[in-house]
């Protein structure tokens, strides 16, 4: 009679702890390379600045488009050019500061998410900040979301500093 260890060694035809064919998910991939990560979803990744170095990790994990809110200004390097060099599309929404949190740069962020929905997105601000205010925002005014699902959307995405902000900013109806 065949004990547990010989029927769990034998008749599956691979060993799931050594199958090499699984792709790391985008957290397994990025954690450790990039500034103030976040994983709100298996498809979006969240984080601060990037470099050059970064936007090659980012192709090479897969990552398909990259949202970038920071303003010119706070940019070291040509980064639409980096981006497209390495085969992703590239989107630059430039977020100053909480002045910029307004409903039409908050249409203009949904437009960009809705186009590339279900693709594997890098979003990116200085911090993350900025991005998980948008986020929170977008929940609040333009998904109709309860100001505690829109915040804790935002804080999933980022949102730290700004989260009074951005708090007040939905008491208003939009």
């Amino acid at each position: 009679m065949a004990n547990d260890a010989d029927l769990n060694a034998t008749d599956t035809g691979f060993n799931t702890d050594t199958d090499t064919t699984t792709k790391p998910s985008l957290q397994q991939a990025l954690e450790s390379v990039l500034n103030n990560a976040k994983f709100p979803d298996a498809n979006t990744v969240v984080s601060g600045s990037l470099t050059p170095e970064m936007v090659a990790k980012l192709a090479e994990a897969g990552i398909e488009h990259v949202i970038n809110l920071q303003p010119e200004a706070e940019l070291s390097f040509d980064e639409k050019a980096a981006v497209e060099a390495q085969g992703m599309s590239y989107t630059h929404l430039p977020i100053v500061d909480a002045d910029d949190l307004k409903q039409l740069n908050l249409l203009e962020f949904d437009k960009v998410l809705r186009a590339h929905h279900g693709k594997k997105t890098l979003l990116h601000c200085d911090s993350g900040n900025k991005v998980g205010a948008c986020m929170a925002l977008r929940a609040g005014w333009l998904r109709g979301r309860k100001m505690d699902t829109a915040m804790q959307r935002g804080k999933d995405h980022g949102l730290e500093d700004l989260e009074q902000e951005v708090y007040m900013r939905l008491l208003v109806p939009r």
